[in-house]
């Protein structure tokens, strides 16, 4: 195989020492310091929220092309893909992307709905660590952040000027070819400067795809209309900054062009196919400000301002001339339109060294308008908020709070309340207690949205109410053994969850639609989930082993509509190992993940009936590894290379028969493109 070829090739050329222990590039990052939902960076052992990392030398040593790729094996989080329309969605503790909330460095990312595609739009290249907080973050961050927050914070540099550059190449399971078409191909290149108060900096990253079984030849084209669609995406960034003692400024500006083309199946009847191309242009402006204005009042202040623009672009290819020509079908041409802007800013005072406030404000203004869409709408949302933190004792941290809301659109709770708390139980033992009532409101998408073709009917719906949630989250750390080479930990946590008036897309009866049914945004009484999670981590000199378990409920919303709060269970495995070897230096890691089989109700109606019947579901479980192996050529070079989807899983079987939904579940599940193989170059030279 040619990519085999070229990785023996590239292995026989390696010269010099080889390092790979420590980062390649140094930030600013302080070992296990944390700053989403803090008052100021500090330890996640001193926070009072329960938060996890994924560090700088994890991302690099999974040689990553996207995020998805990097938190699909963390404890807790799944993944679902639409090969319809070439996205994916994240699930965080039970709960859909609609209730986790995605930030870059701490700014909202503007979604077009409910699902978190955004997350697959950051440029991997400049991110420097992810943190996941767990529970309800409403206080502080508003709409959306029921399940958690899952802030991407990206790289600071140090030293007078940076240059880095990126270049890998992966198999799309036994396909490839070089740099472009079949397989996956990353490029990536990246400047940074700082001088006395200035600092400025910029990169430019393409990612490409050639899909999986693509091709226009009927021998070429597969039997299924799912596959995997080629991705043609570039990703900029630029960024100037000024510092002085007590003010910082910074303002950035984020890029994506991306293109995702669906090329359709064959109908020999006419000769022709019908491909799809769904374009993506998105701008975030980014403005953000820290002032010390005294030794005890400090502000911080963000701005952004977000557009996103979505095209499909349908067009007919004849096989035999090879002209092409736009489609007229109804709903095949479209372009939908969203912008935000927002603006939040928070004062800290600390009145002792027991007593800290800090208050704020949030304002989000949000408008959308296309094909899609009842005419241009907007939803205007204005918050202010408080929290505090008492610390009674050295052993006692209180973190109660309370936010107040205004929305255009909808009635917004009189008061959103919030209590987190820690007791450090000994020197090695911390509890921690939560409770945080939660909400979603709707977004412009599930209010007005309007989609028609030959296989949907889905409408938004003006009456939607806004979702509430009742929230309880505990946790119990312990510190087993910490030494000058070794240390264990482990964390055991739960969750509990009620909703009401969760907003779901419910298939509603319709007998003036063809299909006899439509699909609408509906809201439920009441639905809940509840859950565990045990993680252990142990580290040894060179080996870092750790191994987590989780086993969370989760209400169906078909079952939750006519009030029955049956909990379905699904299970979850991870362990991650890394060993390190000091001389040569080598990182050789296996990353691990069982997720265990996965229910729904469903309601269809049976062939030759008419009467619709409710039926249970499954998904089966599977297996997921990665393996990777790391080194440093020299101290500017470092190479990555490994095997990605070990077991090469491709569908999971799955036993629903809801083919009429809009991108219905019916049918097997696409998981991926099989077993690849990948090889990364990182250069990076600081001065």
């Amino acid at each position: 195989m040619k990519y085999r070829l070229a990785i023996a090739s590239v292995l026989l050329a390696w010269q010099g020492p080889l390092l790979y222990a420590q980062d390649s590039l140094r930030t600013t990052q302080l070992q296990n310091v944390v700053v989403t939902g803090q008052f100021e960076p500090q330890s996640i052992r001193q926070s009072v929220y329960q938060v996890r990392t994924i560090s700088y030398a994890q991302i690099v040593r999974r040689g990553a092309t996207d995020l998805q790729s990097v938190l699909a094996t963390e404890l807790g989080v799944r993944f679902t893909n639409d090969l319809a329309l070439g996205t994916s969605d994240i699930r965080l503790m039970g709960m859909g992307g609609q209730a986790v909330k995605i930030l870059l460095d701490g700014v909202p990312l503007l979604e077009r709905g409910e699902s978190r595609e955004a997350l697959n739009q950051i440029d991997i290249n400049t991110v420097d660590h992810i943190e996941i907080v767990e529970g309800p973050m409403s206080v502080m961050y508003g709409t959306d952040a029921l399940a958690g927050v899952l802030n991407i914070i990206t790289k600071k540099y140090d030293g007078h000027w940076n240059l880095e550059a990126r270049v890998l190449e992966e198999t799309a399971g036994d396909e490839y070819d070089p740099f472009t078409d079949k397989g996956v191909h990353n490029e990536s290149v990246g400047a940074h400067w700082q001088r006395g108060k200035w600092s400025a900096g910029g990169s430019v990253t393409r990612n490409n795809s050639g899909g999986w079984n693509e091709g226009h030849y009927p021998s070429d084209l597969p039997a299924q209309p799912m596959r995997w669609h080629p991705k043609e995406q570039w990703l900029g960034m630029g960024n100037v900054g000024f510092s002085t003692g007590k003010l910082t400024l910074r303002y950035r500006l984020n890029y994506t062009d991306e293109t995702i083309n669906s090329l359709g199946t064959y109908n020999p009847r006419v000769g022709q196919a019908v491909d799809k191309e769904y374009i993506t242009h998105r701008y975030n402006h980014q403005v953000q400000a820290d002032w010390n204005l005294t030794e005890r009042l400090v502000y911080n202040g963000v701005a952004s301002y977000q557009d996103y623009s979505r095209r499909t672009r349908t067009v007919l290819y004849d096989m035999a001339t090879g002209a092409t020509w736009l489609s007229p079908g109804a709903g095949t041409q479209d372009e939908t339109n969203f912008s935000m802007a927002m603006s939040r800013g928070t004062f800290l005072y600390r009145l002792s060294d027991r007593i800290s406030l800090q208050p704020g404000y949030d304002i989000n203004l949000s408008k959308g308008a296309g094909d899609r869409i009842d005419r241009e709408r907007e939803i205007n949302d204005y918050a202010v908020f408080a929290t505090a933190e008492f610390k009674p004792t050295s052993s006692l941290n209180i973190r109660p709070g309370v936010r107040f809301i205004h929305n255009s659109a909808y009635d917004a709770p009189p008061v959103v309340p919030s209590v987190n708390t820690k007791f450090q139980l000994s020197s090695r033992l911390d509890l921690r207690w939560a409770y945080a009532y939660g909400f979603r409101s709707p977004a412009l998408r599930e209010l007005y949205f309007s989609f028609h073709d030959a296989s949907h009917d889905v409408y938004g719906n003006e009456n939607l109410k806004a979702e509430y949630s009742n929230s309880f989250i505990g946790s119990l750390a312990w510190q087993a053994y910490t030494g000058n080479k070794s240390q264990l930990n482990s964390t055991l946590a739960g969750f509990y969850n009620t909703f009401k008036d969760q907003i779901i897309l419910a298939t509603v009866a319709d007998p003036s639609v063809p299909s006899g049914r439509i699909s609408r945004y509906e809201n439920i009484t009441k639905s809940r989930t509840i859950g565990t999670t045990l993680d252990n981590n142990y580290q040894y000199g060179g080996l870092q082993v750790s191994l987590g378990f989780s086993y969370i409920g989760v209400s169906d919303p078909v079952k939750a509509a006519e009030g029955d709060l049956e909990l379905l269970w699904s299970p979850e495995v991870r362990t991650n190992v890394a060993y390190t070897w000091s001389k040569p230096a080598t990182t050789v890691s296996l990353y691990y993940k069982y997720t265990g089989k996965s229910s729904n109700y469903e309601t269809v109606t049976p062939e030759g009936s008419t009467e619709p019947i409710t039926r249970l579901a499954t998904r089966e479980n599977f297996q997921w590894a990665d393996f990777t192996v790391a080194q440093r050529i020299n101290r500017m070079l470092d190479l990555t290379l490994g095997v990605r989807n070990l077991l090469d899983v491709t569908t999971l079987r799955n036993t629903s028969l809801d083919v009429g939904n809009a991108h219905s579940g019916g049918g097997d599940v696409p998981m991926s493109y099989g077993r690849s193989y990948f090889l990364s170059l990182y250069f990076h030279l600081t001065k």
